[in-house]
């Protein structure tokens, strides 16, 4: 025999003082240690320490897993919207302003260089004149001081400790923002954590001479709450490094990358570092919810016959009523009169001859003309384009968005045809007049892991068509050879 049982107890009987021991003691009298009975020694050790633990400890729970606090949605009154401008545009640009802020549910704040000397009229955000930056250097040769006042703005919007807050938004006085799209884009991120959320320009010469990495603060930009703070402490001591630099997302973005900060891109912000028509890009927009348009001075109206003010508050009632699918595109097939439609959800309608397939019309078609002037200037862009035909019967028919109405989570969306001169049409279309577009509200959580929706046409038509967007069935390919 390896082992011999002890007549002695393991554990004196004197040990009953401690109740842990006397526990034990009892537990060895009943086991015979032997080869065999190894594991169960072992066993009795292991729950013999926990017992022990438990008696020097009994105020002390065992631990339980851990649930993080539920956090709640973050709303349109969670984002501070600053909005940097000047006493001379401020009057002239408050129309774009009232595009988007509400004071009943939006926070926002102007920012100017000196007061105004007369009223602008009502539903404007309260104005804050600018601290005084000329301790500050300003070395970029033909450039504009107003840069660092404008990259102050990011400070002093921190320094007003709005309660509340849990992300700073930053745009200038002719950017518009679709709010609740922006509120839904910012949802998906973590406000305690250090975000930097924006994109950067459509143009890759002015990526190229700012950089890659940086959101333009035309498009808008938005810093969480958390990091914000900390910017706020040190963005002083940056601009006083990057005198030479231009502009004011320049400064803010140096200052971030300081901080060890990187942009997350939303390819929803638009710069729109282009000039003229911007139809399409818009027609073509990325599969992604629209957060903002900005350089409306610089871009023809939107819609035909209208200024620029009323062609985009003609877009706002599309908005309004479903903002998520705003310029969202959806393309469908008429297989027997070999017709391709593209609709822009919100906006407009294109109607292609025969079989357009669906990666050619993801392209951008160039309507615009590059933002830099010039004979040399080269029309690079950060997106796939195509060339816009001159011949305006070579271009697909068009067909703008007249009305939109709802009804139980219903959407009816009416385009009427855009004028093309004497084109010749297949019979199919010659004669159709307006394109009605069905769909249901858009909801959010597509658009988080988004996948385009698909489409169908109604089965006859002459003057009208009806077009029915759906999602699209699990192995369902948009093409019209399926």
């Amino acid at each position: 025999m390896f082992f011999k049982r002890s007549k002695k107890p393991l554990i004196n009987s004197s040990s009953t003082s401690n109740p842990l021991l006397f526990y034990l003691n009892k537990m060895l009298k009943f086991i015979k240690l032997s080869p065999s009975r190894i594991k169960d020694l072992l066993l009795i050790v292991s729950l013999s320490i926990s017992l022990f633990l438990v008696f020097l400890h009994p105020q002390t729970p065992l631990p339980l897993a851990v649930t993080a606090p539920s956090r709640s949605p973050t709303r349109r009154h969670h984002l501070l919207f600053s909005i940097a401008s000047s006493a001379g545009s401020f009057p002239r640009r408050s129309s774009y302003i009232r595009l988007w802020y509400t004071p009943r549910d939006t926070r926002a704040i102007a920012f100017l260089d000196q007061r105004l000397s007369s009223s602008v009229g009502p539903n404007l955000p309260p104005i804050v004149v600018s601290g005084d930056t000329r301790s500050f250097p300003y070395t970029f040769k033909s450039g504009l001081r107003s840069a660092i006042r404008v990259a102050r703005v990011v400070k002093e919007a921190v320094d007003l400790n709005e309660k509340g807050i849990r992300w700073f938004v930053f745009g200038d006085d002719d950017t518009v923002f679709v709010v609740d799209n922006l509120v839904k884009v910012l949802s998906k991120y973590d406000h305690d954590k250090w975000y930097y959320v924006g994109s950067n320009s459509e143009s890759y010469e002015q990526n190229l001479k700012y950089s890659f990495d940086m959101a333009f603060g035309g498009g808008g930009f938005a810093i969480s709450y958390s990091l914000g703070k900390v910017l706020a402490r040190v963005l002083d001591s940056c601009l006083m490094r990057y005198a030479h630099l231009y502009g004011s997302d320049s400064r803010i973005w140096s200052c971030l990358v300081e901080l060890g900060v990187g942009l997350t891109h939303e390819p929803g912000f638009h710069q729109v570092d282009v000039r003229g028509s911007i139809f399409g890009m818009l027609t073509a927009h990325p599969l992604s919810p629209l957060v903002s348009l900005h350089h409306l001075d610089a871009m023809d109206p939107i819609f035909p016959n209208m200024d620029r003010t009323r062609a985009l508050e003609h877009l706002f009632k599309a908005v309004k009523l479903d903002s998520s699918r705003i310029l969202q595109q959806t393309v469908c097939y008429d297989h027997f009169n070999s017709l391709t439609v593209s609709v822009a959800w919100g906006y407009a309608v294109q109607i292609y001859e025969g079989n357009q397939l669906l990666p050619d019309l993801l392209s951008v078609q160039k309507t615009f003309s590059p933002w830099k002037r010039g004979a040399r200037v080269e029309d690079h862009f950060m997106f796939n384009t195509r060339e816009y035909p001159r011949n305006s019967c070579q271009r697909p028919l068009v067909f703008f968005l007249k009305s939109v109405a709802s009804n139980k989570n219903v959407v009816w969306s009416n385009y009427t045809r855009h004028s093309d001169g004497k084109c010749l049409r297949p019979d199919a279309i010659k004669n159709l007049k307006e394109v009605k577009v069905v769909s249901p509200e858009l909801d959010i959580e597509q658009m988080m892991a988004p996948r385009r929706q698909c489409c169908e046409i109604s089965s006859s038509y002459n003057e009208s068509m009806i077009i029915n967007i759906k999602n699209c069935g699990v192995d369902e390919l948009i093409s019209m050879d399926v």
